[in-house]
């Protein structure tokens, strides 16, 4: 690993450049925990020290409630990586999730390490209720048997955008964009299916932790849900050579932006709206950058551009998208506080 000076902790990123640089084979990994952390800043700086000079790169959520985390870690580091990760008291035991498609493609450029309030933003007063008291995890082969059970009820914990492009069949899938849109809605939605059994599915497997405790808080007794989510899922599939029963993409929050489990495409090109594409961009207009659905006819023709407004934004002088950006920035921080700056098309 070598003795040199770590990489300056005063900013809590790693130049972009210089993680494109760096060419060595690495393995893309999440883990969370729900964990009482008495000191957040001195955790953070624990962290950033020791996964710099690791050259990990990824991003980590800090709170006084615990770690949710999405790396990618250099293999020549591994058994360093995980000596120091399992040796820390807060992360004793914790176990990874490991990505399921590599893709060759870097899924992340540098590391950031904040401090949150909450390590997944649920919009709830957790003092209200238990919220250790989850639902039970089941397996892989578990899942399957749910899904194969008229009276089992199974729900997607993820946002709109990510159930687009792959889900299990016959499940409820919530129309909404973020996990606090989903946690108010689905008490009410499930109502009529309150004493039947639930089982619950996400990426990883934390919304899912915080979702069937709400849940259970609201009077459902019968709540389970899936341990290492869809990646746990896809892994133990593989393992134990059991039917795939998602179907496509399972996207991914990192630069990969998804990972497929199935060979079967469901979505539709966002801007021909005919076409068969589970493939996701950033709009190549920088004031935009929003997320959408491309197949590779509509991305050749439109140069990466989510629309012809944002073709036409981007032939404008820099002065002149400049005033544009700052326009969209008041408004929309006006309008809705602290969420991610997308132009509406």
């Amino acid at each position: 690993m070598g003795t040199s000076t770590p990489r300056d902790l005063r900013s809590s990123t790693i130049k972009r450049k210089d993680a494109a640089s760096d060419t060595r084979p690495r393995t893309t990994l999440s883990f969370y925990r729900y964990v009482r952390v008495v000191d957040v800043l001195a955790f953070k700086k624990r962290l950033l020290q020791q996964l710099s000079e690791l050259n990990c790169l990824g991003r980590i959520y800090v709170a006084s409630e615990g770690i949710n985390a999405q790396l990618n870690v250099p293999n020549t580091y591994w058994d360093a990586f995980d000596a120091w990760i399992q040796a820390q008291p807060e992360l004793r035991g914790i176990t990874y999730n490991i990505a399921v498609e590599d893709l060759g493609i870097p899924s992340f450029f540098k590391l950031a390490i904040k401090i949150k309030d909450k390590i997944v933003a649920d919009g709830l007063d957790d003092a209200s209720f238990d919220v250790t008291n989850t639902g039970d995890y089941f397996t892989a082969s578990e899942m399957n048997a749910y899904l194969e059970d008229e009276e089992a009820v199974v729900v997607d914990i993820r946002n709109n955008y990510e159930s687009e492009v792959g889900h299990f069949q016959g499940a409820i899938m919530p129309d909404v964009a973020t996990f606090k849109e989903e946690l108010r809605q689905i008490p009410d939605l499930l109502r009529v299916h309150k004493h039947k059994k639930i089982a619950l599915y996400c990426t990883g497997g934390i919304r899912c932790e915080k979702a069937s405790a709400w849940l259970k808080h609201n009077g459902y007794q019968h709540v389970r849900h899936l341990q290492g989510g869809i990646v746990g899922y896809a892994h133990q599939v593989q393992k134990q050579g059991l039917d795939n029963k998602f179907r496509g993409k399972n996207f991914v929050f990192d630069e990969r932006l998804g990972e497929r489990i199935s060979a079967e495409v469901i979505s539709t090109c966002h801007l021909c709206r005919t076409e068969k594409s589970d493939t996701h961009f950033h709009c190549k207009n920088q004031i935009c950058y929003g997320l959408f659905i491309g197949c590779d006819t509509c991305m050749t023709q439109r140069n990466g551009y989510c629309s012809w407004k944002c073709v036409q934004i981007a032939k404008l002088p820099k002065p002149t998208k400049k005033v544009i950006a700052r326009y969209i920035n008041q408004f929309i921080i006006a309008k809705r506080p602290f969420q991610k700056i997308r132009m509406r098309h």
